[in-house]
């Protein structure tokens, strides 16, 4: 349940505060007179990542296709702030989605709930050409069960994170009705919080109708003021868990799959330079304590205890090159990142790794956030973060 309201907090508080009243002429503006209902059908396959969805499940057929029903609520901005004129005008706002993927007794009807962006790439009297990006939460998930539900390494938890992109072609009907066809990819995945966690990948074509509730606008044009770049450093500090399976011991089945969470925690330091209103590169560096390095356990009165190791054992130094999308007071930065120092054990996860973030900037100098780090495709640990801005605009 704690894990449950993470996700919430995460994803929907960030568009929460930013529908609340903006005394600035920067920021998206929530009008709730401009606000429209979109109905999407979606049809699509599953990619075949994992020895689950590939056959060996209940059935040993391949889990393949999938429909979706997507329900999203957005306000129509007009251009009237600074970040509206970057973005071209863009909608946002909250989007729901029921899943079926044809096997109820090991997967269930998966629920999604997130924000979402689409933002016009063209417009052109009648037609404009939208790409859409959403982050959340899905839940309903019948998860790995042992005993009940053991085939199913895709999902360790009920709850998994969400986060989907695509593009789209939108059509005005009338004044009030617009047919959209598109084509989208969602990632599921609870970050490896709870293994096992191989996750699901789906890719589909949609199409929907959406409803206006007002007339069209007129969108506001203006020429938007040069970017002046700027250098900033970035300090933040993260808390994670990493859970471990061991599948080696002696005990029985339902505490062995429970595994054992370790702490994971650190801090990194980042030199950004903005170089647009859209765009940040940088360089930064995370030293950080991973419990779960060499981790060894023992067992007694048939439960798992942590052994402790030598704490130096344990210490990692990374470094990456960074960028940062900015989108009104949230960013989404993409950080390639090496190994520069750790000691050497066997079944290491590979040296060179990704960190994906997603930060709400809470103020100019605050900000929080959650960070995935991943090697090949799957999941290491997600970082819950807070950070300072020094010198940032």
């Amino acid at each position: 349940m704690k894990r449950s309201i993470n996700f919430f907090l995460l994803f929907f508080l960030p568009t929460y505060l930013m529908a609340q009243t903006d005394t600035t002429n920067v920021h998206f503006k929530w009008n709730k007179n401009k606000l429209s209902i979109t109905t999407s059908y979606i049809n699509g396959s599953v990619a075949p990542t994992n020895v689950f969805v590939k056959g060996s499940n209940q059935n040993s057929v391949l889990i393949d296709d999938f429909q979706a029903l997507n329900i999203k609520l957005s306000t129509q901005t007009t251009g009237e702030t600074l970040q509206e004129q970057v973005f071209n005008c863009p909608l946002w706002g909250l989007g729901f989605k029921i899943l079926d993927f044809d096997n109820i007794n090991e997967i269930g009807i998966p629920l999604a709930l997130y924000g979402f962006i689409d933002i016009p790439l063209l417009r052109k009297q009648r037609f404009s050409v939208n790409a859409e990006l959403g982050f959340g939460v899905s839940f309903n998930w019948r998860s790995f069960n042992p005993i009940t539900n053991q085939y199913n390494v895709a999902l360790g938890l009920g709850q998994a994170f969400m986060s989907d992109a695509g593009v789209s072609l939108n059509y005005q009907l009338s004044n009030h009705f617009d047919l959209l066809a598109g084509f989208n990819f969602s990632h599921y995945s609870n970050g490896a919080i709870k293994m096992p966690n191989f996750g699901i990948n789906t890719y589909a074509p949609k199409i929907g109708i959406k409803y206006n509730f007002y007339e069209r606008p007129e969108f506001v044009k203006y020429k938007v003021p040069k970017y002046k770049p700027h250098g900033e450093w970035i300090l933040s500090a993260f808390a994670a868990m990493k859970n471990i399976i061991f599948d080696s011991v002696d005990i029985e089945i339902k505490e062995k799959y429970e595994g054992v969470f370790f702490p994971v925690y650190g801090f990194s330091a980042l030199y950004n330079w903005q170089i647009s209103h859209l765009s940040k590169f940088g360089i930064g560096a995370t030293f950080n304590y991973n419990g779960s390095i060499n981790a060894q356990v023992a067992v007694e009165n048939n439960e798992l205890d942590e052994v402790d190791g030598p704490f130096a054992d344990k210490l990692q130094l990374s470094i990456y090159p960074s960028y940062e999308l900015c989108i009104d007071k949230v960013s989404i930065v993409l950080q390639p990142a090496f190994y520069v120092y750790r000691k050497n054990f066997k079944n290491q996860s590979p040296v060179f790794h990704q960190r994906v973030s997603i930060n709400y900037h809470i103020s100019d100098k605050i900000f929080a956030g959650i960070t995935l780090r991943d090697y090949s495709m799957h999941a290491d640990f997600v970082e819950w973060t807070v950070g300072y801005r020094i010198n940032g605009k």
